[in-house]
């Protein structure tokens, strides 16, 4: 009767012990910066036309640029995820 407590511990301790491991694992596993809604967030490029005249402005979310172009009175505007203000080639 001993032994089969005794077997029956050990095998309840293997299941715990392996149980705990998985959860640790899956903790390490998980991305804490994925979690965050910062993370989520895109920064860009926001154009802004006014009188035929394209402006950018670098590294904002698409709401800042919406809120900039509602303010500056763009005629038109777009924002481009994750992409820096090019200057069409002609320097500047």
């Amino acid at each position: 009767m001993w032994s089969m407590s005794k077997r029956g511990g050990w095998r309840w301790l293997r299941r715990a012990g392996l149980a705990l491991l998985l959860a640790t694992t899956a903790e390490a596993v998980k991305d804490p910066v994925a979690d965050t809604p910062a993370a989520a967030v895109f920064r860009g490029a926001c154009y802004c036309r006014v009188r035929e005249a394209l402006e950018c402005t670098a590294d904002l979310t698409e709401r800042d640029c919406r809120e900039q172009s509602t303010q500056t009175l763009c005629d038109d505007w777009f924002w481009l995820e994750r992409r820096a203000c090019w200057n069409w080639g002609y320097g500047g």
